[in-house]
């Protein structure tokens, strides 16, 4: 029993001699091996497609010169995956942000405020621990001008002895004053690949 259990141990001790190192990844520069599910690499492109056809659309240059406020609506997840929808929109703000074009509101949306604090700061008018000449003032909030909302489809195919997996990541962008979406895209997503590999 001893000896038995003494080959186990060495077993998993040179399985784990032969195991690759921990790393960190430059995202930028990772040609590894590509996955059948949605990953960072997937987010990155989608996002990226959708900030570059939007700023050549012009649907994003303020008449005003100045910049549009957007608020993100509904990003619905299609998949047969767990996806954090969030990755998708705030590498979408980031890069609108820093176009100078738009600028992304946090104290409303679908399900309350994404910043609880912009109201809670407004809350403080009522106290006497606080100096009321610094608390915010009434009608200072901004609303927003134009919603981002969308959906990530997930379609799979049998392709003679390998799998398809073809992800759509559709997005629109409303005008609030006249609910017209005054951009639409679509960045598909095709990966092709080994039948027995998994895709959520």
């Amino acid at each position: 029993m001893l000896i038995r259990a003494l080959v186990i141990v060495a077993g998993l001790a040179v399985l784990a001699g032969c195991a690759a190192p921990n790393r960190y990844i430059d995202p930028a520069a990772d040609d590894g091996p590509v996955t059948m599910t949605m990953d960072y690499r997937d987010f990155e492109k989608a996002a990226t497609d959708a900030v570059e056809d939007m700023l050549a659309s012009g649907a994003v240059n303020n008449p005003s010169g100045g910049r549009y406020i957007m608020v993100v609506s509904r990003i619905t997840n299609d998949t047969m995956q767990r996806i954090d929808t969030d990755q998708l929109t705030k590498k979408i703000r980031v890069a609108l942000l820093r176009s100078g074009k738009v600028i992304t509101t946090t104290a409303v949306g679908l399900n309350g405020a994404e910043d609880e604090m912009t109201q809670k700061a407004r809350d403080l008018r009522d106290s006497e621990e606080f100096d009321q000449t610094t608390v915010q003032r009434k009608g200072t909030l901004q609303a927003p001008d134009l919603s981002l909302s969308g959906k990530i489809l997930q379609r799979n195919h049998k392709v003679e002895e390998e799998q398809q997996v073809e992800y759509y990541v559709q997005l629109s962008l409303t005008d609030l004053a006249s609910g017209l979406a005054i951009w639409e895209g679509e960045t598909p997503i095709i990966k092709r690949g080994s039948d027995n590999t998994v895709a959520w």
